[in-house]
């Protein structure tokens, strides 16, 4: 096994130790129904839970398994980000909605498998398995 798989491997674990995949479904659902037709107010409380609950996922289980890859971890830079990773003169930040294509609309969240997508892509970035970042202003 490769380390990039191992790697993700242990991404996957951790968050599923943490809640099932239709669990952090779930909570992405609630925080849709939030975000389209809760009050303006409730937006960022929306935004910050769901943020919250994956970024601690990052914070507390995989910053040590990536720091023994050689990956930092550190707090996301932009509003939807999980966390920043970076490698050598490489970062990402796995996102937990899709790119915006309407800014007048409420954010398209991903579901876990997305998310899971979203962690696989930026790790493959990093270790050196793809040579450009997919396209989106949290790549460097």
């Amino acid at each position: 096994m490769t380390l990039l798989e191992e790697l993700q491997e242990k991404t996957l674990a951790a968050h599923l130790l943490v809640r099932s995949a239709k669990e952090w479904d779930n909570l992405a659902a609630k925080a849709h129904e939030a975000l389209t037709h809760g009050e303006e107010n409730h937006h960022d409380t929306a935004r910050k839970f769901h943020l919250l609950a994956w970024a601690s996922v990052a914070r507390n289980l995989l910053a040590d398994p990536f720091e023994g890859a050689g990956i930092a971890t550190s707090p996301a830079t932009t509003d939807w980000g999980i966390a920043t990773l970076t490698t050598g003169k490489r970062s990402c930040q796995p996102q937990l909605i899709h790119p915006v294509t309407d800014p007048a609309a409420a954010p398209r969240l991903r579901d876990f498998d997305d998310v899971m997508a979203e962690y696989t892509e930026c790790l493959s970035y990093l270790s050196g398995a793809t040579t450009s970042p997919a396209e989106t202003p949290a790549r460097q």
